[in-house]
């Protein structure tokens, strides 16, 4: 009599194929790469276009103390909405603690002038000497407009 022996059980690989979960997890810091920058504006605004246009890195930067103003003259500080005589208080609560006491406004091309400026003059009611005026670069191969 003899006994059958089955040897199945060494054939098994147990090894953990991690390829597919690199894979996944490279898109998904592809996706977050792309998406993290968007993030930074929180109040959408067309902002005007400058042939002389500075890059200011510090805008970028997630403790900078940005003000927005929407075409329909609403007042933003980060992403809370502000009213006018609230927003030099709270600007300078925002810059107690800093050393560099820079403000970068962003306003919509097709904004209020007039609001624009009550809000560039709650920014100085602040005490901020240094405030930086956001735009984008305009495209060499477009020309500007032109007045009729």
């Amino acid at each position: 009599m003899g006994i059958n022996k089955r040897d199945e059980g060494k054939k098994v690989n147990s090894n953990i194929n991690v390829t597919p979960m690199v894979d996944v997890m490279l898109v998904l810091l592809i996706i977050f790469m792309v998406i993290t920058p968007m993030l930074n504006n929180k109040v959408n605004v067309d902002l005007p276009q400058a042939d002389a246009a500075v890059v200011m890195e510090d805008a970028n930067k997630e403790d900078a103390v940005i003000v927005a103003v929407t075409r329909d003259g609403r007042t933003f500080l980060g992403g809370d909405q502000v009213t006018l005589d609230d927003l030099g208080g709270k600007i300078s609560a925002k810059l107690e603690n800093k050393t560099s006491k820079q403000v970068y406004m962003r306003a919509d091309v097709r904004a209020n002038y007039g609001k624009v400026m009550d809000a560039v003059d709650g920014i100085r009611a602040a005490g901020v000497s240094q405030l930086g005026l956001l735009t984008e670069k305009r495209d060499t191969d477009t020309p500007p407009p032109t007045k009729k």
